[in-house]
């Protein structure tokens, strides 16, 4: 079993020393690039959140090993593709001219919004809805409005992927802002500048964009 420190124990140790496994899966994805870059700090945007992940000399330099600590110095942004609530990205959104205040109701979440954007496919929505209802397109549109309190009939196509885009935008700053805070720190062991590979099911318009 892998650690957060990256090292291999047997089942019986991860099993008394739990936390030292407890969300690990980070650590893993650190390990695997550690072995193909010497420097580097990974973006990893999956479903739910984004991991950052710094390698300096082949190593994992992570300084948060628990999800509190690495929430802590930016190692981790609970943002994702899927599952993030829109209340949780955004507190207002552009709507005819005006900025409006969103209801904090679980009415719509990331994938809405890279569905309507056509980021992602029917397919790749792999996550419950947050109303319980399909995943076409169309349906996806709905979500969205109503966090404004609105509904298909009240808002056009245009406006709700104009909402969608304000989302989105604002899920890339939420990261970019994170891994310029891992940067900052990192790059003060690395004389050259400091490559970033983005992985996840995010890589292409989430990690890539927020790198840019």
């Amino acid at each position: 079993v892998l650690t957060v420190e990256a090292q291999l124990v047997k089942v019986e140790e991860a099993k008394r020393e739990h936390l030292l496994v407890a969300s690990a899966n980070w650590a893993a994805t650190g390990w695997m690039v550690s072995k193909m870059f010497k420097d580097c700090i990974v973006v990893d945007t999956g479903s739910t959140s984004t991991s950052i992940i710094p390698i300096i000399n082949g190593k994992i330099a992570a300084e948060g090993k628990t999800d509190m600590e690495k929430l802590a110095n930016g190692e981790l942004v609970y943002t994702g593709v899927l599952r993030t609530n829109v209340a949780a990205i955004v507190s207002c959104v552009p709507l005819r001219g005006r900025m409006l205040r969103v209801s904090s109701e679980f009415f719509a979440q990331s994938g809405d919004a890279h569905l309507v954007l056509e980021h992602i496919s029917e397919k790749e929505y792999h996550v419950d809805t947050a109303d319980g209802r399909g995943k076409t397109r169309v349906e996806a549109m709905a979500r969205p409005a109503r966090v404004v309190c609105a509904d298909i009939e009240m808002l056009n196509h245009s406006e709700i992927t104009d909402m969608a885009r304000y989302i989105y935008e604002r899920q890339v700053e939420q990261i970019s802002q994170a891994l310029t805070q891992v940067y900052l720190r990192v790059s003060r062991q690395v004389m050259d500048n400091i490559p970033v590979v983005v992985t996840g099911m995010g890589r292409k318009f989430l990690s890539k964009r927020a790198a840019e």
